[in-house]
């Protein structure tokens, strides 16, 4: 029976770490395969499990066995396989999936940039403009809408999951008014609604992100009649008036761009206005393996990063915000929430 293995010595746990690129790309294949849908709550034969995901019984026993020593999968002592709380995250049904965050973070293009991260190093400066020849979300609506769907449907899931979240953690009680800025389909703003019958609510983001809103703030939501949709960039304005402003995961890009955008939030909401920013950190968080490697990836597709709790301090005071007060929204997020001084 293959297990997890804890705490090997430095050269053999050196050695697991260089072939990091096998356990991403055995992850991608279970997921992209449905391994994880078509295991049920009864352990499976390989060559059962083969025949209901199409593929040769060998490899795909060699492949579980790898995921097994990460605790992807268990192997039992007759050699069925089994689910582990791990690999039924991998799973389409599951509430708190993880497929499209594994997909996304694996996709073809993290394949041909990594090899560079010497180089972004080296630079400063992202290389995905130098692989395809333009600039990163342009490259993935133009040449690669694939991905770029994937991304969608890896930001969605990720958003909904932490918009109960986000809510649970908000007093808006004092509000009317709540602007969901950068909010991509709205999940933020459905779940504040939802909490606040009288509040009234506002989405801003791209028109092609706009477009596939949350269906409950589309026509005919159970929503629609308490939310405005404005298609826009936040980092060009912000034409919407709001007694709390919610920037969630988005201050990821150059300074320049992170600063207009705050800039804008403060003109939009005026003196008094309530901003609150979530962010993954890079620091004092218990998800530190996961945010430094996203970051690293900001790095070499956009040339952004993730923020350590001074960096985004700094980035704050440095727009003329008063912060009052930073906590932990759950092992992954943090809020900052600040106003706008009078």
């Amino acid at each position: 029976m293959t297990t997890a293995q804890t705490a090997p010595p430095p050269p053999m746990r050196l050695r697991e770490l260089v072939f990091g690129a096998a356990c991403a790309a055995a992850l991608r294949a279970a997921a992209r395969l449905g391994v994880a849908d078509a295991l049920g709550d009864t352990p499976m034969a390989v060559e059962d499990l083969a025949a209901a995901v199409k593929t040769e019984p060998k490899p795909l026993r060699r492949l579980l066995r790898a995921l097994t020593c990460y605790g992807v999968f268990t192997e039992q002592r007759n050699g069925t396989f089994a689910h582990t709380d791990m690999s039924r995250l991998l799973r389409e049904d599951d509430p708190h999936s993880l497929r499209n965050i594994t997909l996304w973070c694996t996709e073809p293009w993290t394949w041909d940039a990594w090899p560079l991260l010497d180089e972004a190093v080296r630079t400063g400066s992202n290389v995905v403009e130098g692989l395809y020849g333009k600039e990163f979300f342009t490259y993935l609506n133009e040449d690669a809408p694939q991905s770029a769907e994937v991304f969608n449907r890896a930001m969605t899931t990720s958003s909904r999951q932490s918009a109960q979240d986000v809510a649970a953690l908000l007093d808006l009680s004092a509000s009317t008014s709540v602007a969901d800025i950068g909010g991509g389909q709205g999940h933020v703003v459905a779940s504040l609604l939802e909490k606040y019958p009288a509040m009234r609510g506002t989405l801003l983001d791209l028109p092609r992100v706009v477009e596939n809103a949350d269906p409950r703030l589309r026509e005919g939501g159970a929503l629609a009649d308490r939310v405005r949709i404005v298609p826009g960039d936040c980092r060009e304005a912000i034409p919407v008036r709001a007694d709390v402003y919610v920037i969630k995961n988005i201050l990821e890009w150059d300074d320049d761009s992170t600063a207009r955008a705050l800039r804008n939030v403060m003109a939009a909401g005026g003196p008094g206005a309530r901003v609150v920013v979530i962010e993954n950190l890079v620091d004092d968080s218990p998800s530190m393996r996961f945010s430094t490697a996203m970051d690293l990836l900001l790095l070499l597709n956009v040339g952004g990063a993730k923020h350590t709790t001074d960096s985004m301090v700094g980035r704050l005071t440095d727009a003329g915000l008063v912060i009052d007060d930073i906590r932990p929204v759950n092992p992954y997020l943090h809020a900052f929430d600040c106003t706008v001084p009078k």
